[in-house]
This record gives structure tokens, C-alpha cells and sequence, in this order.
């Protein structure tokens, strides 16, 4: 068989510190806006996400948002930024695509990293966006998404590969991923998480006879692979899933393909016991409501009674999932935790770093008014006055202009900054 390589393909190295140099002006700009337009015919502020990239500060401190206009981008990316959204005008339409073999990249180093994206930051958002790895042959390592980052969020994605580890986030330590409304398709492993994952009404689609799901939790006890209310096909005898580390999955609500192999979720062993991995937490794969088209198999009968604290299937929402480290489903904004008043000097801290747009003018409930003078992209906003402040004068506080406010953390909602006192 003859491997088609597509190592030659056109590349664009990114943010090298001395190209930063040259664009100071340009950087000022990217911290000062929250909204980043790529268009390639032209009508944006750049024509390619690598150029958009390479304009970020080199430390980002706010949620700053790529808008990305429809059309076929053939490049290949990486995040080192922190607090990025990557957001396509059309799920269908705006498509992120490369060639990319895994192999080929070892061979062939470049800065920019095996995958279609590369993330190495923690809080990106990819939304509203197909991301295709296009080298063409069935089963070697092709990411399309590759990751060292945590609190990484897919929403409303089509993620696409013909090889294995299509999604592919790997902070094994400390990573926690979550993606919902999701299309993905690959070959063995394709979506493939070490630490905390929970995906939730997305669709999966196998290309070879071989597992779709793996699993690596063997940092924490506690890491886990929950899937709820998604959907799985493939071609035949397909299997469900398979680890090699100490792993945990939870499938909630799930509905299986006629196609699905009647091989539990299981762990590879090899013969040279060397290679083996340790495995002392036995095996950990739960079901819930999962049926099967054509007849269900007794492996993934109901069985979350044999989970540790007697759970229930409504208990095992995301934010159990990352035992309460990460709520990407919450709508509550950061809230104040703190105030420092010195004679017309505010100093508002709260529980999260905040994202600031424009310069904020707050009003009491008493008429006091606070101008905001600094502090975006920290827990710590300073606000002055033209009189002097009590904290008697702080209650009620409400956003006067149209600025804005909001928690920088990765989630599915815009979260505005909570101004309440509640103490």
C-alpha cells in the first residue's frame, strides 16, 4: 500500500517574538478590541487566522473573539494565548482545513504542531466551525485538534478526520474539556481525552473497524469520560471504545448504530507486560437509558448502581463531572468579593479575571458615579470618583453606559460581572 503524504503543503509560522516586535501598534490594537474579523475576500481585519494570531498581545489577559467570515481556510494553527474564542459565521461553511500527518510532522517539525489547531493555552472556544484534517488515508494519526490546555470548550462543531486521534486534548493532569452540539468522525481513538471530558448531544462517526472512544485517567481517581444523549455510528462491527490508562466512562442516554460491534469498552494488554500500563482502579464504565438499534447488548445495560455514591443519571451534569472545579453551563457571572475604598478611589475585586469593552461608568442606587480607570484583564477594577466614597455608596450599583463587563473563564454563556454586595 502506498501512503499518500501531504507534508508539503503550504504552512505560516506564527507570533515569532522578533515578528511581535515589529507589530507594537498592532498588538496595541488586539488587546484593546474584543472582536477580531477574518475575512478572506478582503472585508475584515485580516485575511487569514494566522495573521489574526500572530496580532494577539503576547500574553492575552481578556476573552478576546476570532469572527470568522464563510469560506475554506487551508491552514493550520496554534494557540499560545489564553482567553481566545475562535467563532465561524456558518457551522458549514466556515471550514478550517490542512493536510497533516502526525508522522509526517515528526519528520518534519514545524513550530506550529501536528494538528489542524494546536492549543497550548488554557480557555479557547472553538464555535460554530468544521475543522478537517484532509490527508485521505483511512487509520494513521491525524489530529485535527491537538491540546495541552485546560478548560477547553468545542461547541457546535463539525471535527473531521479519515485517521486516528481526531480530537485529541491530552492535559493529562490537570486538563478538563467540554463539548456539546458536536459532529466528530475518525478512525481509531478519535476522540481521545486524558483528563475530564463531558460531551452532551453530539454525534460520532467511525471509519474503520476499530474503537471510537478512548480514555486516559490514571493522574486522579477521580478523572472521567461522560457522554450524554449522544449519538453513535460507523461502519460495521465498529466498536464503542477502548483504553490503555486507567480510565472511567459514563454513557448517559446514548443510542447506538446497528453497526456497533458486540465488544464491551475495553483495555489493551500486550504480551510484553512491560508495556503495560498500571491499572489498579479495576474497570469503571457505566450506562444509563443506552439502546441499540437493532437490539441492545447486555454489556451496556443499566448499570450506575455499581458507581461510587449511588448516583443518579441527573446527578452527572458538567459540572460533577469537573467536581466543581469548572461550570462551563453556568450563566452566573463573576461576582465582587472585595472593596477597597481610599477618600474617591474604588478598588472592586471579584472572584474571576474580567473582560472589559469600552470604559465603564457605574451608578448607585444613591446617584454616585464611578469611572473606571483600570485593571482589565485582572480580578481588580479601579474606579474613581468626584467625591468621596463610602461603601454605603456602592449599593445598587448598575452599568451606566454601554461597556461592558464579564468573566474571562471559558463558557457556553457570556457571563456579565455581578456589581451586587453582599456583605
Amino acid at each position: 500500500m502506498i501512503r499518500r503524504s501531504c507534508y508539503s503543503g503550504l504552512f505560516v509560522v506564527l507570533a515569532a517574538s522578533g515578528f511581535l516586535l515589529l507589530f507594537d501598534l498592532q498588538l496595541a490594537n488586539a488587546q484593546s478590541k474584543a472582536l477580531i474579523i477574518v475575512d478572506q475576500n478582503g472585508k475584515g481585519d485580516y485575511r487569514t487566522l494566522s495573521e489574526a494570531i500572530a496580532a494577539l498581545p503576547m500574553f492575552n489577559y481578556q476573552r478576546i473573539t476570532i469572527f470568522i467570515r464563510n469560506g475554506v481556510y487551508e491552514e493550520k494553527i496554534r494557540f499560545d494565548q489564553d482567553y481566545v474564542t475562535l467563532k465561524g459565521e456558518d457551522r458549514d461553511q466556515t471550514v478550517i482545513q490542512y493536510c497533516q500527518l502526525r508522522e509526517d510532522w515528526i519528520k518534519n517539525k514545524d513550530s506550529i504542531g501536528p494538528a489542524v489547531i494546536n492549543i497550548h493555552a488554557d480557555d479557547i472556544v472553538l464555535e460554530n466551525l468544521t475543522i478537517k484534517n484532509t490527508q485521505p488515508e483511512i487509520g494513521p494519526h491525524a489530529f485535527a485538534i491537538y491540546g495541552t490546555g485546560t478548560r477547553t470548550i468545542i461547541k457546535s462543531c463539525k471535527v473531521i478526520s479519515k485517521g486516528g486521534d481526531t480530537v485529541a486534548l491530552w492535559d493529562y493532569k490537570t486538563g478538563m474539556y467540554y463539548h456539546a452540539d458536536c459532529y466528530f468522525e475518525g478512525a481509531v481513538d478519535f476522540v481521545c481525552p486524558r483528563g475530564w471530558c463531558y460531551i452532551k448531544n453530539s454525534e460520532f462517526f467511525e471509519v474503520k473497524k476499530s474503537a471510537a472512544l478512548w480514555h486516559a485517567g490514571g493522574f486522579d481517581p477521580d478523572q472521567k469520560f461522560v457522554l450524554a444523549n449522544c449519538r453513535f455510528d460507523g461502519i460495521k462491527d465498529f466498536q464503542l471504545g477502548r483504553h490503555h490508562y486507567e480510565a472511567q466512562f459514563f454513557l448517559l442516554d446514548c443510542r447506538f448504530g446497528a453497526n456497533l460491534a458486540d465488544q464491551p469498552i475495553y483495555r489493551v494488554v500486550y504480551a510484553d507486560s512491560t508495556r503495560n500500563r498500571p491499572f489498579n482502579w479495576g474497570e469503571r464504565t457505566y450506562f444509563y437509558n443506552c439502546h441499540r438499534t437493532g437490539g441492545d447488548y447486555d454489556w451496556f445495560k443499566d448499570n450506575l448502581a455499581a458507581a461510587q455514591n449511588l448516583l443518579r443519571s441527573e446527578q452527572i451534569t458538567a459540572r460533577w463531572t469537573f467536581a466543581g472545579k469548572w461550570d462551563p453551563e453556568t450563566k452566573n457571572g463573576p461576582v465582587i468579593s472585595d472593596v477597597r475604598i481610599n477618600d474617591n478611589e474604588i478598588l472592586l475585586t471579584f472572584n474571576e479575571i474580567i473582560s472589559v469593552i469600552g470604559k465603564p461608568v457605574l451608578q448607585s442606587k444613591s446617584g454616585k458615579v464611578l469611572y473606571y480607570d483600570s485593571g482589565a484583564g485582572s480580578p481588580c477594577l479601579r474606579f474613581m470618583s468626584d467625591t468621596k466614597m463610602e461603601k454605603s455608596d456602592l449599593v445598587g450599583l448598575t452599568v451606566a453606559n454601554e461597556a461592558k463587563m464579564w468573566g474571562t473563564i471559558a463558557s457556553i454563556y457570556e457571563r456579565s460581572a455581578n456589581l451586587t454586595l453582599n456583605f
